[in-house]
């Protein structure tokens, strides 16, 4: 692949899946979704996997799905699920595939309102306390991404998408 591909990284409700396939449009290229790979792969979610077999388990998995993945060379946008970036073996995964790192850097209280209105039940933030604690403890990490993007809240998915856009190859439209 002659581009990099760009892995969207970030706390569960930035945005990552929503991004990452309207990213793909504007980029003319194919998107996908950790999670929902994991999914088709296990025939299990990572909500099921994490709550019978534990968060270990389901990270190897993870990093399993996310190896093929990067080698896969028709996904340029990968959406992340919002603890793979936090694994070393993963980041050390994206760099050596030379794949560019998006932070979707969204405040907690945007991806709090998000998890809450979301359908899916999410086994490591079943409490706003537990959630912030473990956004606190993820930011750090998040910021080792090549690039850092802020979320909005009024801000629509096309001028975010835009923006990134931007970010990765100057004087793309966005739109």
């Amino acid at each position: 692949m002659s581009e990099p591909q760009i892995i969207i990284v970030g706390f569960m409700g930035s945005g990552k899946t929503t991004l990452a396939r309207r990213l793909a449009e504007l980029l003319h290229c194919h998107s996908l979704d950790l999670d929902a790979l994991i999914t088709e792969r296990q025939r299990r979610t990572p909500q099921e996997l994490i709550e019978s077999d534990g968060e270990a388990a389901f990270r190897r998995i993870e990093t399993e799905v996310l190896r093929e993945a990067l080698s896969a060379t028709s996904s340029k946008v990968i959406a992340a699920g919002g603890g793979a970036w936090t694994i070393a073996d993963n980041r050390d995964l994206i760099a050596a595939q030379g794949a560019c790192a998006v932070w979707l850097d969204a405040p907690f209280d945007l991806c709090w309102q998000r998890i809450m209105g979301g359908q899916e039940t999410r086994p490591l933030a079943r409490t706003r306390q537990e959630a912030e604690a473990l956004y606190c403890t993820r930011r750090p990490v998040y910021a080792l991404a090549d690039i850092r993007i802020p979320v909005y809240e009024h801000e629509s998915v096309n001028e975010l998408a835009a923006r990134v856009a931007r970010a990765l190859v100057p004087g793309v439209p966005g739109k």
